[in-house]
């Protein structure tokens, strides 16, 4: 019984804040509960810089750090997974396959029981494949025993691994609430159709560089889960037709990131900023030359877009001081503003943010040559609300960091 109290505090614990003041009250009540309160807390990771590394190697390891929760690892083909299960803590789970240059001494020396369907459902929540090719065995094997998978990042792979691994994928897509495809060109059109088929849990997609027009549009439009984050990267897979299935589907999206989205016009964004007004909080428009190309964009999303607390226009290097400030003049409620690499923009903006952004906490102005030092000075004495300027060390006069420290403002060059 003690065991049973011990593991639901625990589970309890795990959804507590992490806060000094969660900790003390915990340890108020008694040692006992203070103990299942921090290893519930803990956690242990382990990242192999070098690589690939040996299975045998990961069995020994097991023996003595079976409690590692995180795991970041190399390795050779042919791919032999079953050495997971000997690490009964892991949480997250990080491998990178590389090219196969001769099979490793733990294949030699455990070859009958690696080749063995080892059947231990496990409770990783995260998982992380790189470089996965279509004649990869074992990686089925991975799908089938993935059943509480959280979060699932896949990146430069061609497959998810043999012919029978795609079945075996549908299994673990159930409960997914985040996932990333980063050039994944060849299976991207195939993941999605699986998620919009079979997970109604999403509520955050990140895919760069890959899919089919075709492909994103079906999913937008069959996709069953309350979508909250989209993050694209499509230069030529993505355009008004799809922001217009977004508008129509995903009605409480709150944070839409696009990113060298070369074919998205006005009339797509307009659309999206009227649908989805009362529920975008954060909007990046990344190095897309919609924004420099037609005027008066960034004026009417501010008008629409009045819940928006976070903006990131970073690296549209011919964004004008007029354009930004008729967007910003609307975002009363703007907490974070990134402008990174706006080359184009003046003091004169900051000025302006300086006087109508009165919420503003954050702000990076890093690589914008047009702004300078006397600006970057102005700026820090007349926003005392500021928590965080991202900005170049030699931009920052004495008195503006003197000012900056009396404040508590955080004045970085990240």
């Amino acid at each position: 019984m003690d065991n049973i109290c011990d593991e639901l505090l625990q589970e309890i614990f795990k959804r507590l804040p992490s806060t000094p003041s969660s900790s003390l009250s915990v340890s108020l009540v008694s040692k006992r509960w203070l103990n299942l309160y921090r290893s519930s807390k803990a956690s242990l990771s382990l990242r192999f810089l070098a690589g690939p590394v040996s299975v045998s190697s990961l069995y020994s390891l097991s023996k003595s750090c079976s409690q590692l929760t995180c795991i970041t690892v190399s390795l050779s083909k042919p791919l032999f997974l079953s050495w997971v299960v000997s690490f009964p803590c892991l949480k997250e789970l990080c491998l990178y396959i590389c090219p196969n240059e001769r099979v490793d001494d733990g294949v030699k020396r455990f070859g009958s029981f690696l080749n063995e369907e080892v059947n231990a459902e496990f409770g990783l929540e995260t998982l992380c494949l790189s470089g996965i090719q279509a004649d990869d065995k074992g990686v089925g094997w991975l799908w089938r025993n993935c059943r509480r998978l959280k979060k699932l990042q896949l990146k430069s792979c061609e497959s998810v691994g043999d012919g029978e691994s795609f079945s075996s994928f549908i299994l673990c897509v159930k409960g997914l609430q985040e996932v990333e495809l980063r050039k994944c060109r060849c299976i991207v059109d195939g993941v999605l159709l699986r998620l919009a088929e079979n997970c109604v849990s999403l509520n955050s997609l990140l895919v760069y560089d890959g899919g089919s027009k075709e492909g994103f549009l079906e999913f937008i439009n069959t996709c069953r889960s309350n979508l909250q984050k989209l993050d694209l990267r499509l230069p030529l897979d993505l355009n008004n037709n799809h922001l217009a299935a977004v508008a129509r589907n995903l009605r409480h999206l709150s944070t839409l990131r696009l990113q060298s989205c070369c074919l998205v016009t006005s009339e797509g964004l307009n659309t999206l900023g009227i649908a989805l007004q009362n529920s975008i909080e954060e909007l990046a428009l990344i190095n897309c030359d919609v924004v420099e190309r037609e005027i008066g964009l960034l004026a009417t999303l501010g008008q629409s877009l009045r819940m928006l607390r976070k903006l990131d226009l970073s690296y549209n290097e011919l964004l004008v001081d007029k354009e930004l400030i008729s967007m910003l003049i609307s975002c009363n409620n703007l907490t974070d503003l990134k402008l990174r690499g706006c080359r184009k923009i003046t003091g004169v903006a900051l000025v302006s943010i300086s006087k109508n952004s009165k919420r503003l906490q954050s702000v990076d102005i890093m690589n914008c040559p047009g702004i300078e030092a006397e600006a970057v000075e102005f700026f820090v004495l007349n926003c005392s609300q500021m928590r965080q300027l991202v900005v170049e060390e030699s931009k920052v006069s004495d008195i503006a960091r003197a000012w900056a420290l009396h404040n508590v403002i955080e004045v970085t060059s990240g």
